[in-house]
């Protein structure tokens, strides 16, 4: 399948344009960016080609990747599924419901996936299927304790929407994309303020089952990890820890999840679809926080 990348920034370069080169199911058609220059750089380390217009690299390929801020994404998104274009999209794929809805709707004659990080990982994406599939959960912990604006040497802690929106709208559909396959769909969202950017909420699920996630950018490095626990019937449950092979052997399997998804006709289970309901559930919680 022949690739377009579109986005030059960090996770472009580490994540999405290392795992579709190496991809034996992919062909890396080119690369577009908002700086001329960045998507120029990135061409020649993928060895492919830069793009000037985002609408000629859509002409000239059969899907689209997209690695750029939310509400740049979910636009280009939308041209690009109008001119037939399969999606390979990030989380999340936009911070308004309007636009999440835009995109799903233009979406409904193509596949999509949308990398949802730890659905694609290995081990935490078996992990989650596995607890989907034993069913009886009443509750749920979700812990996104990140360090990217608390001191860590992270590049994306220049990241502009990052800053402005927080880990509500960053780390936040991490925590969405292992609770709601597991505890079903957000029925009631409540959130409040913590320090910096910090985030708790309280969610009820379809069936009565009841979740809490924290969600901050901002602690120390010392402070920082990931911890997703579940208590029911089947006793006790926790998140294993991150894959050693890291983000770029997920994202291959987020393609193989697109690749399967247009030969197959069946939708993934984090196609647009997902991923509108989690910025449905993310806009709510946003909502409560101004209350």
């Amino acid at each position: 399948m022949r690739f377009g990348l579109l986005g030059t920034g960090p996770w472009a370069g580490i994540t999405h344009g290392p795992a579709l080169a190496a991809h034996p199911g992919a062909e890396l058609v080119g690369v577009w960016g908002r700086r001329p220059e960045a998507a120029e750089q990135l061409a020649r380390t993928l060895a492919t080609r830069p793009y000037a217009e985002a609408d000629a690299l859509i002409r000239d390929v059969d899907a689209v990747a997209v690695a750029l801020p939310p509400d740049i994404q979910a636009p280009l998104a939308v041209r690009a599924a109008r001119a037939g274009k399969h999606l390979l999209l990030d989380k999340p794929v936009a911070t308004t419901p309007e636009l999440a809805r835009e995109v799903e709707a233009a979406a409904a004659g193509v596949a999509s996936v949308v990398f949802f990080t730890l659905r694609f990982a290995d081990a935490s994406g078996a992990w989650v299927d596995g607890r989907a599939a034993e069913g009886g959960w009443l509750h749920g912990r979700a812990d996104w304790f990140s360090p990217v604006f608390g001191g860590a040497d992270s590049p994306y802690a220049a990241s502009p929407w990052r800053k402005e929106k927080g880990a509500l709208w960053d780390v936040g559909p991490h925590a969405l994309s292992v609770l709601l396959p597991v505890l079903g769909d957000a029925e009631e969202v409540h959130a409040v303020r913590g320090p910096g950017d910090a985030v708790h909420l309280t969610l009820r699920h379809a069936g009565g089952a009841l979740s809490t996630a924290t969600l901050t950018m901002s602690v120390p490095p010392e402070a920082s990890g990931v911890a997703v626990e579940l208590r029911g019937r089947a006793g006790f449950a926790e998140l294993p820890g991150r894959d050693e092979a890291g983000p770029v052997a997920a994202y291959g399997r987020a393609v193989d999840a697109l690749l399967e998804a247009v030969r197959t006709g069946t939708a993934h289970p984090c196609d647009v679809r997902f991923a509108r309901r989690v910025t449905e559930i993310l806009a709510t919680a946003e909502g409560r926080l101004s209350l």
